[in-house]
C-alpha cells in the first residue's frame, strides 16, 4: 500500500500532541497523529489527569476570555485573585530551586493566557477549580496556590475536546500505531518508521513532532535513571509512555537534556493497580495531607506536611514516600478537617482505617509500630502553636515547635474522633529528563546545532522541571509547547514543500 505523503507527523495523541496537530493544521499544513494506544485509552497521560491548568492572569476580564461562561453570582461570590507573571517566574524559579531554563520558562509564562484563550476557540472549556483550589470562609471562596482553572471534564474531558475538533479539522489520527524510529540522514528527519496494527511501515513526511510522553511507565528506565525502588512505584497514567520518543530521537542525535534522575511523583493509593485506571482517574492521589500528619512504617512523622500550598509540594512528596521503610505512608486526620479532604478521599477503591481513639487506630495502621505512632502523635499534639488560627486558604503559620521534623502550617491537634487514615504508596506522574529544544521547539542535537525537521513537546521535553512541579503546570506547558511546535514543524514544512515542488 502507498502511503500518502503527510506535510506533518506527529507522534502521540496527548494534550501536547493534539495542540501541535492542530496548530500544525491552522498553519495550512496536512496533519498526521500516530496514536501507540488504542482508541478506547488515547490520549496519554492527558486522559488521567484533573485537568488542572496553571497560567498568567490579571484578574476577571482575563478569567472571562477563558471562561465567557462564568455567572455573575460566580464571580460575586469567588476571591479569584490574580496570578501574574511575575508570580507564575517565582514559582517556577523557587520551586525548581531555579534551574528551570529561562528562555523555556519565559516562553511558557508569558504565551500561557494567549495559550489558554487559543484553546478555546479550539473547542476546549474550562471551569473554576472549585472544590479542590478553593476552600469557602465567610461566605466567599477563596482561591489559593495560583491554580483556578481546569478543564471541563477534567483530562478526559481534554482530550475528548482536541480529538474532537481534529476531526472537524480532517487531521488523521492512526490508533495501534507504535512509532519505533526515526527516518534520518544528514539532511534532517524525513519521516517516521511505525509499527501499526502489527505491521511496520515507512510513513514520509516533510516534519515530525515528538509528543508521546516521558518513559514513566517504563520500570527499566526508572530503575536505571531514577535510582534504587523506583520499579516499586505505581504509574498514575497511561501504560503506554515509555520514552520511545525520547529513545529514536536520542538514536538519531538529539540531545538529552534536563533532570533525568527527577520525576514528578505523589501519594498514590497503596492497593491502586501499577498503572492507571481510567474508571478511576485521578481519585488514586491523596493530596488533602496538609491538614492531617503523615506517618511511615516506624510511626514516625517523616515530611512537613504544611511546608507549602500542597501543589507546590504534592509533586515531590511521592519520592520521600518511596523512600521510607516498605515504600508506603498513612495520612491521619480528626473530625475538625474531614470536610476540607478532597473528593478523591470518598472513592470506593481506597485503603482506609477509622477508629474513635488514636490507641484503637494504631492497632489498624496496617504495618506501622503501634507503639511509636501513638507516642508520635502525642508529642505533635503537645507541640502545636495554638496562638495562631488555622486557616486552609493562607499559610496560617500555625505550625509546631521543637520536634525532629516540625509543621510549619495548618498544625491541628489530632484529639477529635472518629479519626481517619488512608494508606499511600508513590505514585510516579511523569519523567523530567528528556529532549533538549529551543523556543521554537526544535530539537538540538549533541554538538548544540538545531535537528532539521523535528520538534518536540510535553513530557518528552527536558530542562523545564527539576526537583518538583508547580501544580497544573504539566498541561501548560504541553499546550503552550505543542502549539508552538506544531506552528513551527509547518512552517518548516510548508517552506521544504516549495523547495521540493520547484525541484521536481
Amino acid at each position: 500500500m502507498t502511503e500518502v505523503f503527510h506535510d506533518v507527523i506527529v507522534v502521540g495523541a496527548g494534550n501536547a500532541a493534539m495542540c501541535a496537530a492542530l496548530s500544525a493544521r491552522e498553519t495550512g499544513a496536512s496533519v498526521l497523529v500516530l496514536e501507540r494506544a488504542p482508541e478506547e485509552e488515547h490520549g496519554g497521560n492527558s486522559t488521567f489527569t484533573a485537568g488542572g491548568m496553571r497560567f498568567a492572569y490579571s484578574g476577571i476580564d482575563d478569567l472571562r476570555k477563558v471562561m465567557p461562561d462564568l455567572t455573575e453570582e460566580e464571580i460575586a461570590r469567588t476571591d479569584f485573585g490574580t496570578y501574574t507573571e511575575d508570580q507564575f517566574f517565582d514559582d517556577m524559579g523557587r520551586i525548581t530551586e531555579y534551574r528551570t531554563d529561562p528562555d523555556m520558562a519565559e516562553l511558557l509564562i508569558t504565551k500561557s493566557l494567549e495559550t489558554m484563550v487559543w484553546m478555546r476557540s479550539k473547542g476546549v472549556k474550562f471551569q473554576p477549580i472549585y472544590g479542590r483550589q478553593a476552600f469557602k470562609v465567610g461566605g466567599m471562596f477563596k482561591f489559593w496556590g495560583g491554580m483556578t482553572v481546569e478543564s471541563w471534564g477534567g483530562g478526559p474531558g481534554l482530550v475528548a475536546a482536541l480529538h474532537a475538533r481534529a476531526a472537524q479539522d480532517g487531521i488523521e489520527v492512526r490508533h495501534n500505531a507504535r512509532a519505533l524510529s526515526l527516518i534520518a540522514d544528514d539532511d534532517g528527519v524525513h519521516g517516521v518508521v511505525a509499527r501499526i496494527d502489527g505491521r511496520t511501515t515507512e510513513l514520509r513526511c516533510a516534519s515530525v513532532v515528538l509528543a508521546s510522553g516521558g518513559f514513566q511507565a517504563n520500570s527499566e528506565w526508572r530503575s536505571r535513571y531514577l535510582g534504587p525502588n523506583w520499579e516499586l512505584a505505581k504509574v498514575r497514567g497511561t501504560r503506554f509512555n515509555t520514552g520511545d520518543g525520547i529513545k529514536m530521537a536520542i538514536e538519531a542525535g538529539a540531545m538529552p537534556w534536563g533532570h533525568w534522575s527527577g520525576c514528578h511523583a505523589v501519594g498514590w493509593d497503596r492497593n491502586a493497580p501499577p498503572f492507571g485506571d481510567l474508571a478511576v482517574g485521578d481519585g488514586f492521589q491523596k493530596h488533602s495531607y496538609p491538614f492531617g500528619i503523615m506517618v511511615n512504617a516506624n510511626g514516625e512523622r517523616f515530611v512537613d506536611e504544611g511546608a507549602d500550598f500542597r501543589n507546590y509540594t504534592y509533586a515531590k512528596y511521592g519520592r520521600v514516600i518511596l523512600n521510607q521503610p516498605q515504600q508506603f505512608a498513612w495520612q491521619i486526620f480528626d473530625q475538625k478537617v474531614v470536610h476540607l479532604l478532597r473528593d478523591e478521599y470518598r472513592i470506593k477503591q481506597i485503603t482506609r482505617a477509622e477508629a474513635n481513639s488514636i490507641e484503637e487506630l494504631a492497632g489498624k495502621l496496617d504495618g506501622v509500630d503501634a507503639e511509636r505512632f501513638i507516642a508520635e502523635v502525642n508529642a505533635y499534639n503537645a507541640s502545636i502553636r495554638e496562638d495562631a488560627p488555622f486557616n486552609p486558604n493562607v499559610k496560617d503559620g500555625r505550625c509546631t515547635q521543637g520536634l525532629k521534623v516540625n509543621k510549619s502550617n495548618w498544625a491541628n491537634t489530632l484529639d477529635q474522633g472518629p479519626f481517619v487514615a488512608f494508606q499511600v504508596t508513590c505514585g510516579v506522574t511523569f519523567t523530567f529528563g528528556g529532549l533538549k529544544v529551543d523556543t521554537d521547539a526544535q530539537v538540538i542535537d549533541t554538538e548544540g546545532d538545531l535537528m532539521p525537521n523535528l520538534f518536540a513537546a510535553g513530557e518528552l521535553v527536558g530542562g523545564l522541571f527539576y526537583f518538583n512541579y508547580p501544580g497544573g503546570t504539566g498541561l501548560m506547558a504541553g499546550a503552550v509547547f505543542g502549539r508552538t511546535a506544531g506552528r513551527s514543524a509547518a512552517i518548516s514544512a510548508l517552506a521544504r514543500n516549495k523547495v521540493r515542488v520547484k525541484a521536481s
